[in-house]
């Protein structure tokens, strides 16, 4: 059974990355009155990127090349940890999501360090984009994880996410940290934009600007993967059923919710405009500090109890 639920993770990991970009550019089309491109299109991107021959700056180190697949390679082992589907994960042990945080964290290092390797300060003000607002994240992050450990005593991921359930009060809460991790994390309107070319709002895109071929795909579909791996965890908590109880109806809730999650981000982009880029840490502190009243919450009533 456990190997049944391992593979459809990791075809989910796989292929809803190219699914959710689709669903959300074609909400934001309908929103916006236009047909809009196909829900694959973003596969056809991605393989007319890997057919193109990359081109490198004159100053770029191997660091820069290496960047990309790190990122890649450290987004997928995130998404392995991550319960996706229900109360399951491929990778699963004793405060995994240390690992799973940890993991992110390192695709963003050296995303911040391949744009700072070409020498140019125009990518440079991103990389410190981005290291800023990371400060606000992971804290959201971790908050979150503590209160899930408050309410359940579980200490894996899969077992934190699968119990919160069971804590109706919390749920809400939990939902939206994690919406607005999402947001974060696959440089989602209102904090990031994935479209714009304007220099004084870009954070993600100005960081790619000198990647090229099949490691511009590799980046693109690890932003997308984030964005997966954000939406498997609110279907996780909102999944009535359990995985390892009933696994194909658990896997059918499970891809129901991300593409609602899908449908909502691209709902939200097409109503919300990008914040300005002083208010974007005040929005992910906002999302810290929804966290730490949770955290407050749970343990008050854990104490209750």
């Amino acid at each position: 059974m456990n190997l049944l639920l391992g593979l459809a993770h990791v075809l989910i990991v796989l292929a809803m990355p190219i699914l959710m970009v689709g669903l959300v550019n074609r909400t934001k089309s309908l929103w916006a009155g236009r047909k809009g491109p196909g829900l694959l299109q973003s596969l056809w991107d991605l393989l007319r990127l890997l057919g193109k021959s990359p081109v490198y700056s004159e100053v770029a180190t191997p660091l820069f090349r290496a960047g990309a697949w790190v990122g890649l390679a450290s987004a997928l082992l995130a998404a392995l940890i991550a319960p996706i589907v229900g109360n399951f994960a491929p990778l699963q042990f004793d405060f995994d999501f240390i690992a799973f945080a940890y993991s992110i964290a390192l695709a963003r290092i050296f995303l911040m360090l391949s744009a700072m390797d070409v020498g140019s300060s125009f990518e440079g003000m991103g990389a410190a984009r981005e290291a800023s607002f990371t400060a606000f994240v992971e804290p959201a992050l971790f908050l979150l994880i503590g209160t899930a450990g408050v309410a359940t005593g579980q200490s894996s991921f899969a077992a934190l996410m699968g119990q919160l359930q069971q804590t109706p009060a919390l749920l809400l809460p939990a939902v939206l940290v994690l919406f607005v991790l999402l947001q974060a994390e696959a440089a989602r309107v209102p904090v990031d934009d994935p479209a714009t070319h304007l220099e004084l709002t870009m954070v993600h895109e100005v960081m790619i600007l000198d990647h090229s071929g099949p490691e511009l795909a590799a980046m693109q579909y690890a932003a997308a993967l984030k964005m997966t791996m954000y939406a498997g965890l609110i279907a996780a908590l909102l999944n009535p059923v359990s995985a390892t109880r009933a696994p194909l109806a658990s896997l059918t809730a499970a891809l129901a919710l991300m593409c609602a999650v899908a449908v909502t981000v691209g709902g939200v982009e097409s109503l919300v405009a990008r914040l300005p880029m002083r208010n974007v840490p005040r929005y992910l502190m906002a999302a810290s500090l929804l966290a730490a009243l949770s955290l407050g919450a749970a343990g008050w009533m854990a104490g209750k109890i």
